[in-house]
């Protein structure tokens, strides 16, 4: 799917919202059409004219205009948008739309509109962390609502945290990006799972979540509707994922459960402890002891759970290895009844774990293709592209 070429560009009341004019102005250096709509408090921040001189379009801000809604201007401007972009969206913002309310001309258009709705939040880091906000941008979410950012850093209120309109560059990158995966659900699982052994001690690996990260980056980048489940990392939610925290493989399985039903493909890139301590010491065991005896029970296995399900999504599982990689790989490729499984090297300089580069060895029933060792980002943009492949084939069989 191309990107879109008539945007309409939902401008709210938030300080950020000088940036949308260097947004308007960045989206039609792509060949995008460009038309402004303001919140009414918004236009005491920037005067529409600005926006006219950016755009060339008149920019719309009264829903009670005359001349504008004599030919029903709001339902014309709902049904030429393509695609509908909110920067900045602020709280209240995101909470009318949440709530389905339409009371000024931006809100009506967008519920009156069928394009797809594109949120980037602007706001103090207090009132983007409240659980009414956070509860508002996940409804939007679930309608398919696509979130870019917010960023995180300084603030116009003097204070510094998440709540940051991403840059204009930042947005139009996501936005004008092909989409190949237009309309798919992606479920992807990232990280190192931790498995307690008392209150400050646990077991745990050297997955630093970057690979499933990459993926779940690149997916949202081209299009896909994207939930991350993550275990615990050092970083930062991808541009348009929502994205879940775990921190044990029981509870990881239980997040995927909870989401797996209409999703289109699993993506498993989690490094999954396969055991965790049979118990869990309610108190910090004390050292003094010249050895200890740790008893192990395995952990549930999430991938081939999800395999035995009666809907299944598409299956794409991880095996990373430290030698027989081919073979190793074959064999969980088959006895987990996986669509597709890309291996890799462990413990190799440079890659794998906790490494900014890898390089993957994907396999599938009948086929392989290998992925040579370059940048994460690179590698999951290769990796989709396969997948996309397949899920073709599949189709068409």
């Amino acid at each position: 799917m191309s990107p879109p070429q008539r945007i309409l560009l939902g401008v709210g009341a938030g300080i950020a919202a000088y940036k949308s004019l260097e947004l308007a102005r960045r989206l039609r250096e792509r060949g995008a059409e460009v038309r402004a709509v303001l919140s009414p408090r918004a236009r005491r921040l920037i005067a529409p004219l600005a926006f006219q001189a950016v755009t060339g379009q008149r920019a719309r801000f009264e829903l009670w205009d005359e001349e504008g809604e004599a030919g029903m201007s709001h339902i014309e401007l709902a049904r030429w948008a393509e695609a509908i972009l909110l920067a900045p969206a602020t709280a209240d913002l995101i909470a009318r739309l949440a709530h389905g309310l339409a009371d000024d001309l931006l809100t009506t258009v967008c519920l009156a509109s069928e394009a797809p709705l594109w949120i980037a939040p602007a706001m103090n880091r207090t009132m983007w962390a409240h659980p009414a906000t956070q509860n508002n941008v996940r409804l939007l979410q679930t309608r398919g609502a696509r979130l870019l950012g917010p960023a995180s850093g300084a603030q116009a209120c003097g204070e510094e945290g998440p709540g940051r309109m991403l840059e204009p560059d930042e947005i139009v990158a996501a936005l004008c990006a092909p989409q190949a995966l237009a309309g798919l659900r992606l479920l992807v699982t990232a990280g190192p799972t931790f498995e307690d052994i008392d209150p400050v001690r646990f077991i745990g690996n050297r997955s630093s979540g970057r690979m499933g990260f990459a993926i779940a980056a690149e997916a949202a980048r081209q299009g896909a509707r994207v939930t991350l489940i993550s275990g615990p990392v050092a970083l930062q939610t991808p541009i348009g994922v929502r994205r879940i925290d775990v921190r044990s493989a029981r509870e990881m399985l239980a997040a995927v459960l909870a989401e797996i039903d209409d999703q289109d493909v699993f993506v498993a890139a989690a490094a999954v402890a396969d055991y965790r301590p049979r118990e869990l010491a309610e108190q910090k065991i004390k050292k003094g002891m010249a050895g200890m005896n740790l008893e192990l029970e395995a952990n549930p296995d999430i991938l081939a759970t999800v395999a035995d399900l009666p809907r299944r999504p598409f299956l794409v599982g991880f095996a990373a290895e430290t030698e027989n990689l081919r073979a190793n790989a074959m064999a969980k490729l088959a006895a987990k009844k996986l669509d597709l499984i890309a291996a890799n090297w462990v413990g190799r300089p440079g890659q794998g774990f906790d490494a900014e580069e890898n390089a993957l060895l994907l396999l599938w029933p009948g086929g392989e293709r290998e992925i040579p060792r370059m940048d994460k980002a690179e590698v999951a943009r290769a990796l989709l592209a396969t997948m996309v492949e397949r899920l073709e084939s599949r189709a068409s069989a």
